[in-house]
């Protein structure tokens, strides 16, 4: 798959996993499901959860977490594949 087609793939996900108040452990389970299952997943970071770190370092762990790449960061969302 080209990076164009990467990128259009991406623009055209919507969210479907919300990282809240209680932070990255309840979604793990649901990221790498979703994961496994779409192999591309677009992860809404809120500002309960974000509280004084970024989103990229809360992406960062999360894609560590699941043992999944991090492909982007924009604004509060991250795209996680596998």
């Amino acid at each position: 798959m080209s990076e164009h087609d990467i990128r259009r793939r991406i623009h055209d996900l919507d969210v479907t996993v919300w990282v809240g108040k209680k932070g990255l452990g309840p979604v793990e389970d649901e990221l790498d499901d979703q994961l496994d299952d779409r192999g591309l997943v677009k992860v809404k970071f809120l500002r309960a959860a974000r509280g004084g770190t970024t989103t990229e370092d809360l992406a960062a762990d999360l894609a560590d977490r699941v043992d999944a790449d991090l492909v982007d960061t924009r604004g509060h969302t991250g795209v996680f594949a596998r």
